[in-house]
């Protein structure tokens, strides 16, 4: 790799946290479907990074953790602020495929990303010369197991197609409850269909359902005592689907823990 190339990957090190602790690259497969069609296809760019330490195990700005053991392994993206929308497409899933370069793209071959990071834009450079994330760029940056399944890695900075797909998982919503006392904070992940979530409430078994505010990514959060009580949880994504999982935590629930409640189909 040139000098140029590692200056490059150690940058975007920097700017993104995105999981490295999984070298595979998959799309996301379950028995999980919409009637939804793909979006049309649209331009943008590529770039790559290479973890420093294949043992990190840090989610990025999308507040996912381990992606590892999320289910999201390296098949990851992170998105300039054009594409990110504070937060809220975290989650969304992604075809992407190399066009345009017959040097470098390896033909008839794309990949299915999941949202999970923020590419940061950097102002001190144009968007044209060195800001790659700064709008209007629509700038995916991939793991580099992720970027050579549709170019090689000497590529660097690519003209890529991406278009928009419903995600595919296996199981269930999982809501990883977090906080202290009255505060609440649910992460929910492993979501099908629109992928990303734009509404929570949340109901004890003696609450009338609440409202939830992001608090950031898909962290999700409620100034409520909720103790003692078994909780369920009402999901409303992007696409305006809404979904009810009951008592998914049970009464005995804690801090740290994770639950699994009903999948959009």
């Amino acid at each position: 790799m040139s000098a140029k190339l590692v200056i490059q990957a150690l940058t975007l090190l920097f700017t993104l946290s995105l999981s490295s602790s999984s070298s595979s690259v998959t799309a996301h497969s379950s028995s999980s479907s919409s009637s939804t069609s793909p979006s049309e296809w649209r331009s943008g760019r590529a770039t790559y990074y290479a973890a420093a330490d294949p043992r990190d195990a840090v989610g990025g700005a999308c507040g996912y953790g381990d992606l590892r053991k999320g289910g999201y392994g390296m098949a990851t993206v992170g998105l300039s602020e054009a594409m990110f929308e504070r937060g809220q497409i975290c989650g969304a899933c992604f075809e992407v495929r190399c066009v345009d370069d017959l040097r470098w793209c390896i033909p008839g071959t794309s990949i299915i990303v999941t949202a999970t990071n923020f590419c940061a834009p950097n102002y001190g450079f144009p968007a044209d010369a060195g800001g790659r994330c700064n709008p209007p760029n629509k700038h995916f940056v991939l793991p580099i197991e992720a970027f050579e399944k549709i170019a090689i890695w000497k590529a660097g900075n690519m003209p890529i197609q991406y278009r928009r797909i419903n995600c595919r998982k296996e199981g269930g919503l999982r809501f990883t409850i977090g906080g202290s006392g009255i505060f609440i904070s649910v992460l929910i992940s492993n979501v099908a269909g629109a992928g990303d979530i734009v509404a929570v409430k949340i109901k004890g078994s003696i609450t009338g359902w609440l409202p939830m505010g992001r608090n950031w990514g898909q962290n999700w959060h409620i100034n409520a005592d909720l103790r003692n009580q078994p909780l369920s949880f009402e999901v409303t994504s992007s696409d305006g689907r809404t979904i009810t999982s009951y008592s998914v935590a049970p009464k005995s629930w804690s801090f740290g823990q994770t639950f699994e409640g009903k999948q959009f189909d």
